[in-house]
């Protein structure tokens, strides 16, 4: 893939940062190639080794119509399986770690909860907020809009469920 300084990308386990540039450094008498990623967010910087890139599955950002359909994936009913908490926990990391935003809406589908239904576990919530963040983040990028406005259309689309 191409990647150039400027470009957002998403880094599955990590989120969507900016490419700051590709450098070329001399590590333990070799030298690599690395491409720069900034998480500001975060306030966290990681250089990839571009022969690493493709797997560890950094991609461009979604194009508007996935993110469409990501979108369309929160208004389903949500799927919640009959296995252990601990299972169903494992597989919700697993999607929100995938960088696949349909995944990612799946998690935020099953694991939102309205007004008047049960309160969610510690372990609910947090796996919640971490898929929510991502899919905010990412939504953010592809409609360039602030995060604030991209969490409130997010929220509409759980309201229209």
């Amino acid at each position: 893939m191409d990647f150039s300084a400027g470009d957002h990308v998403v880094y599955p386990t990590h989120g969507v940062g900016k490419v700051l540039r590709i450098e070329r450094q001399s590590i333990a008498g070799f030298d690599l190639d690395l491409m720069v990623v900034e998480f500001e967010r975060d306030k966290m910087t990681v250089r990839i080794p571009l022969t690493k890139v493709t797997s560890v599955g950094i991609r461009k950002l979604s194009s508007p119509q996935k993110m469409r359909t990501a979108l369309d994936t929160l208004k389903g009913r949500a799927r919640i399986k009959r296995a252990m908490w601990s299972r169903r926990a494992q597989e919700y990391e697993a999607k929100i770690n995938s960088g696949d935003p349909v995944s990612i809406a799946e998690v935020v589908r099953d694991l939102h909860r309205n007004a008047g239904q049960p309160d969610q576990s510690y372990s609910e919530r947090q796996i919640y907020e971490s898929a929510l963040d991502r899919l905010v983040r990412e939504l953010a990028a592809v409609e360039r809009i602030d995060e604030d406005s991209a969490a409130k259309k997010l929220d509409k689309y759980l309201k229209a469920a």
